[in-house]
């Protein structure tokens, strides 16, 4: 079968303004329509065959003539593409939904993000629903021209059809408020999401942390400010979040606030929260502090892993305390716990300033004879 894109490209041949009998000027502006239309068509050519002569012939008879001329309107051809995309779908025997994700490509790639959110809704309305990566791919289209408006809705209808999205759904999400500081439109749009999930806070915790890790982190935090207001409550999840944002900004003061208003709210602190706290707090060189919360993990029947001694030998071996950082070494791999090359590093230079070079060769030794059984740092990964 002969592609659509043929068929106009053979008419404009035939269209040549040598063989036409046409005045100059009023071939110019059908010449001048063909191309607009002929682009607007190429960009979407991915199968379905069309009655292009029927379709040019008729746009041709609308060419207005230099005495009523008027600008092309683009909506005006998109209109006349989308009814012949819509009567192919509906009368297919199944519909094709590769092919209709391709034309939400295609429109993307010209930029024409209305077109495309325009299909993607008169599909909807005609009870055809396509997958995923049709809206992703609008989704991404949106970030990236910053248009917060369609990439917030459909980020909602993206929502509604699938539920779980990907982290690069919520990555879109965060990188197209990069360029606005428009707080009550970001609050809005957190608002209507959390109305859509509630009570469960996970959609709104996975907003915060791409918004945290895209490096926006007052606009997470002004989320976290709104949750009071919502109708799901931060959880876990959230506080743990939270505390990381604050901790890495070397917001130490209001890491902690944020610890203690977790535990009045009768959420229990978890082995991440606690690391998150002494990782944070090592980095400040508050010892005392990081030996408070040691305990009271103890307390809580929370076990020790590999990221609290770390922290912990660490913070022993920068305050000039390496007999502590020995004797946590030890405990921890009694503990069965493996030591990664982190540690050993650490305890051979804190050693070496203290002078103990005997004892700092034996820890290189035993470092270098047992690197294959060491942790490695997938093992330093943040618990889910």
């Amino acid at each position: 079968m002969i592609t659509t894109s043929r068929h106009l490209k053979h008419y404009i041949f035939l269209c040549n303004p040598t063989k036409s009998s046409l005045p100059i000027p009023q071939f110019s502006i059908i010449q001048s329509r063909l191309h607009i239309y002929y682009n607007c068509i190429a960009s979407i050519t991915v199968g379905f065959p069309l009655p292009f002569f029927t379709i040019i012939r008729n746009f041709i008879g609308k060419c207005q003539f230099p005495a009523t001329q008027a600008s092309p309107n683009k909506e005006e051809v998109t209109d006349e593409v989308f009814n012949q995309i819509l009567t192919s779908v509906e009368n297919a025997s199944r519909p094709n939904t590769k092919i209709c994700t391709a034309y939400v490509d295609k429109f993307c790639r010209a930029g024409n993000l209305s077109a495309a959110a325009r299909l993607l809704q008169s599909l909807h309305h005609k009870h055809i629903f396509l997958n995923p990566k049709a809206y992703n791919l609008l989704l991404r289209a949106a970030s990236e021209k910053h248009d917060i408006d369609l990439l917030c809705q459909v980020f909602k209808d993206l929502l509604i059809s699938n539920g779980v999205l990907s982290s690069t759904c919520y990555a879109d999400v965060a990188k197209a408020f990069t360029k606005t500081n428009d707080g009550v439109q970001l609050l809005r749009f957190v608002k209507k999401v959390s109305a859509l999930t509630s009570p469960s806070a996970t959609v709104v915790n996975r907003i915060i942390f791409a918004f945290a890790k895209c490096g926006q982190v007052d606009k997470a935090l002004l989320i976290y400010d709104q949750f009071k207001s919502l109708s799901c409550k931060p959880d876990l999840f959230t506080y743990n979040t939270i505390l990381d944002i604050l901790g890495r900004a070397g917001r130490t003061d209001e890491m902690l606030h944020e610890f203690a208003s977790m535990k009045e709210a009768g959420i229990a602190p978890d082995i991440v929260s606690y690391n998150t706290l002494l990782n944070n707090l090592k980095k400040v060189g508050r010892l005392d502090l990081c030996l408070v919360y040691f305990r009271e993990m103890g307390e809580n029947g929370i076990e020790p892993d590999l990221l609290t001694y770390t922290a912990l030998i660490e913070s022993f071996g920068r305050s000039g305390n390496i007999e502590e950082s020995i004797r946590l070494f030890n405990e921890m791999k009694m503990r069965q716990i493996r030591p990664s090359i982190y540690i050993y590093r650490s305890l051979v230079s804190q050693l070496k300033k203290m002078g103990k070079v005997d004892l700092a060769l034996k820890y290189l030794e035993e470092l270098n004879s047992s690197h294959s059984d060491l942790a490695g740092p997938n093992d330093f990964k943040r618990k889910k």
